[in-house]
């Protein structure tokens, strides 16, 4: 199985672990994976409007850093909407 990762993530990463700081890195590359290096580092991903702070766990590896910030926000449902009143 191949995995995507951004070159300039894996430098940024590889820079904020050598100087060892816990700023959150921000990107656009949603469709980069999480790979096991990455654990223990928050990343502010862009949604398209804002940046949602994601923190990496050894659950997400093999996943897509887009999956944990959503792009969509629910507002809910019109009041003369027949799902709204069950």
């Amino acid at each position: 199985m191949k995995f995507f990762i951004e070159e300039q993530l894996i430098s940024k990463i590889t820079a904020q672990k050598k100087a060892k700081r816990a700023v959150p890195i921000q990107t656009w590359s949603r469709a980069s994976s999480i790979l096991p290096f990455m654990i223990g580092q928050t990343f502010a991903v862009h949604t398209g409007h804002s940046f949602v702070p994601v923190f990496v766990t050894e659950q997400m590896i093999g996943h897509k850093l887009g999956e944990f910030a959503p792009t969509r926000k629910f507002r809910g449902h019109k009041a003369s909407d027949k799902k709204a009143r069950r």
